[in-house]
């Protein structure tokens, strides 16, 4: 692993995927996309003997979607990395470009800013589902090729960190990072629609404070990309002896 960004970094990364999860814009979502991908009711989906009976379906289908959209927001990071190197005698300009976009978006999700540009949703519809895994697999790049207005704020933050970055494999392994963040609880839930659907009853009034935690680290953090002080969590962590080492 790159040695070029703070270990925190890339948990930062992963965090975020986190919270794109559970944004207003998708969580709801969630077993409606499950249902899609796999061909299955939602009513089958919390059923427990039609899970198992299905697993290998929900299982696959499943793994391929997110597949889909983590190859789509890989290459997002890849792309964004190469822009950063070709600019590289910019950077500093444009590490400060992006601490400002960055609290842009933060005040957007806080409500502060009226951003058309990201209400507008992108994401292609399949009026049929393509058949097979290879369709499950096209539904996830269509996903991440339009991402939902709640997604987008915080994954361009981590593609603006992406640009500012000295190795193509730091803009690769921090989307790898997103995208395990964002797949995982969604695998997951595919596993236990019947839990989720338990879980998100009790929730889904609190939603709204996604948004507002969201937007205030994105705040905080467009402020430390601008200052590049983001190093300073690192030595804070290694001072009390925390450690969020994802690698070497």
């Amino acid at each position: 692993m790159s040695q070029s960004l703070p270990q925190i970094s890339f948990f930062a990364a992963f965090s975020a995927g986190l919270l794109s999860f559970v944004s207003p814009c998708v969580l709801p979502l969630v077993p409606s996309y499950i249902s899609y991908i796999t061909g299955l009711s939602v009513e089958q989906l919390t059923d427990a003997a039609e899970r198992s009976r299905f697993r290998k379906t929900i299982i696959m289908n499943s793994l391929l979607f997110i597949a889909g959209f983590s190859v789509v927001f890989v290459a997002f990071g890849a792309s964004a990395s190469l822009i950063g190197q070709m600019l590289i005698a910019y950077q500093e300009h444009l590490r400060r470009f992006g601490g400002i976009l960055v609290v842009i978006f933060g005040l957007y999700l806080l409500g502060i800013l009226n951003l058309n540009f990201l209400k507008t949703e992108k994401r292609f519809h399949f009026r049929n589902r393509p058949a097979g895994y290879l369709g499950s697999f096209l539904i996830g790049v269509a996903f991440a090729a339009g991402w939902t207005p709640c997604v987008g704020p915080v994954l361009g933050t981590i593609l603006l960190y992406a640009s500012t970055t000295d190795a193509l494999t730091d803009g690769v392994t921090l989307l790898t990072c997103y995208s395990l963040g964002l797949g995982l609880p969604l695998f997951l839930t595919a596993l236990g629609v019947d839990r989720f659907l338990a879980y998100f009853k009790e929730v889904r009034a609190y939603l709204w404070g996604v948004s507002t935690v969201s937007g205030v680290l994105l705040v905080v953090v467009g402020v430390m990309i601008y200052a590049n002080s983001l190093t300073m969590i690192t030595s804070f962590l290694e001072r009390y002896g925390i450690g969020w080492y994802l690698g070497q």
